[in-house]
């Protein structure tokens, strides 16, 4: 997978919001978890955009995105827990691309789409 250009703004942004004061992966992570938690505005519909091995959604799969995941799931990767087939599951932000949000949202979570398309990890 090819890394995304710099850009700049969004770097300073995340590095002043997301992971300010953050010294290890255990830091950041939490940063990361309360800059989405605090920014991003639930419920809302996404699309599923990459199939991964650990999900079982599928390429254009269309899911209702209800609330961030627990803390402790979200050490090494953000995840939300979406409605799916009459329960609730946990799946990785990273895989869905929102549908309609209001402008926080989706800022919060094209800075994590660019966190992790640029190589950025949290472990």
């Amino acid at each position: 997978m090819e890394k995304l250009e710099k850009d700049e703004e969004r770097e300073e942004r995340i590095e002043m919001e997301a992971i300010v004061d953050a010294y290890g992966s255990e830091e950041q992570a939490m940063g990361w978890y309360y800059y989405l938690k605090d920014k991003i505005t639930f419920p809302f519909k996404a699309q599923c955009i990459n199939e991964r091995s650990i999900s079982p959604l599928q390429k254009g799969e269309k899911v209702e995105v209800i609330e961030m995941a627990p803390e402790e799931d979200c050490m090494c990767e953000m995840f939300v827990i979406i409605n799916w087939m009459n329960r609730t599951l946990g799946v990785p932000l990273a895989q869905l691309d929102p549908l309609q949000m209001d402008d926080e949202t989706e800022e919060a979570i094209a800075d994590w789409h660019y966190w992790v398309g640029r190589g950025y990890q949290l472990c």
